[in-house]
């Protein structure tokens, strides 16, 4: 038999367990502060747990994977950077040179680079996976990006990587030179967000250059018409990039497996977007680690109803916001975990309790 595999996505158990829900909820609010001190921090250990299905969350074996590929539209002149750049950070990434490398090693998470789709051929290395769809998607200014088919390899690409990884912890991450271009239309897309909205300054761009990255984009969504009834893998093959789409893959995969998903900023919260038209259930299992300085990226939290850890202005992407925000979680499980209760510290409560 020789048929090609038909394309589908995997299942995702919603983090809906009203009981245990209330047992967690219950061991927080006992524990020796007052009610709702800690504030985000207890609704991060209240999703840790129901993520884990678990009063008593563990974090182990963390994985980083940053997805890296190029894309057609950079060839309007849309980033600051030409195209070439992405190969070059890419091999900065595998020399262990990257703010990624350096975060990676400070907080113990392995880190692997995916080759989504970059435009020239990488050397082997042991932290590199090669997955490349094509050298770079197509410019989407004159056709889809990527054909459906391709669209629903990187996405199988993604889950197939996750797959093979061990732990309980994904942190997502990207490189891509002229991929804000690429979450903005996704954004426009999947949300109704205004493109002048949804564009950014990406790899900082001047005043005029946003003002032509913005009339690119517009002429490029007018380009492909929404689908009606909306078809997001259509929206995606037209519209979207090799590393979002595996991103997304990635995303799914590991919801279903019941991993924490760590989303860094505006380009993984692309790939979150997605995947969350694809599968609604994947929300539950994203844990939104800040919000950039690109300019879209608080539409896109909102459209999501996604609160980020952090909000520090950063636009690097790679992954590291998603690695600062690390230290966060351990100490949301490790509150849970360790931290005495009135009960068992001999503390009175407060009066009513």
């Amino acid at each position: 038999m020789n048929e090609k595999t038909p394309f589908r996505l995997p299942p995702i158990e919603p983090t809906n367990d009203a009981a245990l829900a209330a047992r967690l909820q219950h061991k927080i609010d006992h524990k020796t502060k007052p009610l709702g001190a800690l504030g985000a921090l207890e609704d991060l250990a209240l999703q840790l747990g129901l993520i884990q299905r678990s009063e008593s969350p563990a974090l182990h074996a963390p994985q980083m994977l940053v997805f890296a590929a190029d894309h057609g539209i950079a060839a309007e002149g849309v980033s600051a950077y030409p195209q070439a750049v992405t190969v070059q950070m890419v091999a900065n990434m595998l020399a262990g040179g990257a703010a990624i490398n350096v975060f990676s090693r400070q907080h113990g998470f392995a880190l692997q680079v995916v080759d989504a789709g970059v435009a020239a051929e990488l050397p082997a290395h042991p932290q590199l996976l090669p997955r490349k769809i094509a050298y770079g998607t197509k410019n989407l200014c004159h056709e889809a990006a990527m054909s459906r088919s391709e669209a629903e390899a990187a996405l199988s690409a993604g889950m197939a990587v996750v797959q093979a990884l061990p732990g309980n912890v994904l942190a997502l991450g990207e490189m891509g030179i002229a991929n804000t271009s690429a979450a903005a239309l996704l954004l426009a897309r999947l949300a109704g967000t205004r493109i002048e909205d949804a564009t950014g300054r990406g790899t900082g761009l001047s005043d005029p250059q946003l003002l032509h990255k913005q009339g690119v984009l517009k002429l490029a969504l007018a380009r492909h018409p929404a689908s009606q009834p909306l078809d997001v893998l259509a929206e995606l093959a037209a519209l979207g990039g090799f590393e979002i789409a595996m991103m997304a893959g990635a995303m799914l995969q590991a919801a279903s497996q019941r991993r924490v998903v760590l989303v860094d900023g505006f380009i993984a919260g692309a790939a979150a977007l997605v995947a969350h038209a694809l599968v609604p259930a994947v929300r539950d299992y994203l844990v939104f680690c800040h919000r950039s300085a690109e300019t879209g990226h608080r539409l896109l939290l909102a459209q999501l109803q996604a609160k980020p850890l952090l909000e520090l202005d950063l636009r690097l992407g790679e992954g590291t916001g998603a690695l600062l925000a690390w230290p966060l979680l351990q100490s949301a499980a490790n509150f849970l975990n360790q931290m005495a209760s009135f009960e068992s510290a001999g503390i009175s409560a407060k009066a009513g309790e």
